[in-house]
């Protein structure tokens, strides 16, 4: 049984806030990301917010602390509860993102391994497992990790042990939400729901299946 999260990377405010009324009932997440907010702005997080549904910033945010910690607070004032994180630019910039989602009562999540297939490239060699053990110290609240490679999944969840995980790459990049929603706390699932001729119906498909 996994939670339900929606990667909303539609490019109109219009078009993004009509799906994410049609879905919110199936939910338990949104995420947004660039291609949105760099539509309409970050206000749309709040925006979203206000339909009952947790907005997760997809902004994989690497950087120097100081500029870590300045998106963050900003992401968190504009109404979502969650942001994405990248771990390479070290623990002291992990470090920051932690603190200011903390701060603000929210949650940070580390991406450990990505899902398209380069991912398999630079997180591999135990990179991905750095990065785990790297989330862990900072007392990140989960990680992202592929749903395309379950048996990765599960081998950074033996390093993570009770933090989070949610699992981008179900629908259109391959997987499906069966093989990993015993691994993770979330499946992520975004054009196989928002491109979809109806996607309500295939949010509330999704969520039967994830749970």
């Amino acid at each position: 049984m996994s939670a339900l999260i929606l990667a909303l990377d539609a490019t109109s405010r219009d078009e993004a806030m009509a799906i994410a009324e049609s879905t919110a009932p199936y939910l338990d997440a949104i995420k947004i990301g660039y291609p949105l907010v760099l539509s309409a702005g970050l206000s749309v997080a709040g925006e979203i917010a206000a339909l009952g549904v947790p907005v997760i910033a997809d902004f994989k945010v690497a950087d120097i602390p100081n500029t870590n910690t300045l998106i963050c607070d900003q992401v968190f004032k504009a109404g979502c509860s969650a942001i994405i994180c990248h771990a390479f630019p070290g623990r002291d910039s992990l470090l920051a993102c932690v603190e200011s989602a903390h701060v603000h009562g929210g949650e940070c999540f580390v991406v450990c391994e990505m899902s398209h297939p380069g991912g398999a490239e630079w997180f591999s060699g135990g990179v991905a497992e750095a990065f785990c053990r790297m989330a862990v110290a900072a007392g990140a609240d989960g990680i992202i990790a592929p749903a395309t490679r379950p048996a990765r999944v599960a081998a950074l969840r033996a390093i993570i042990g009770g933090k989070k995980i949610y699992s981008p790459g179900v629908g259109a990049q391959g997987a499906a939400a069966e093989d990993v929603k015993e691994l993770v706390d979330g499946v992520i699932v975004g054009r196989a729901i928002y491109t979809a001729a109806d996607p309500a119906a295939a949010a509330k498909e999704y969520a039967q299946r994830c749970r």
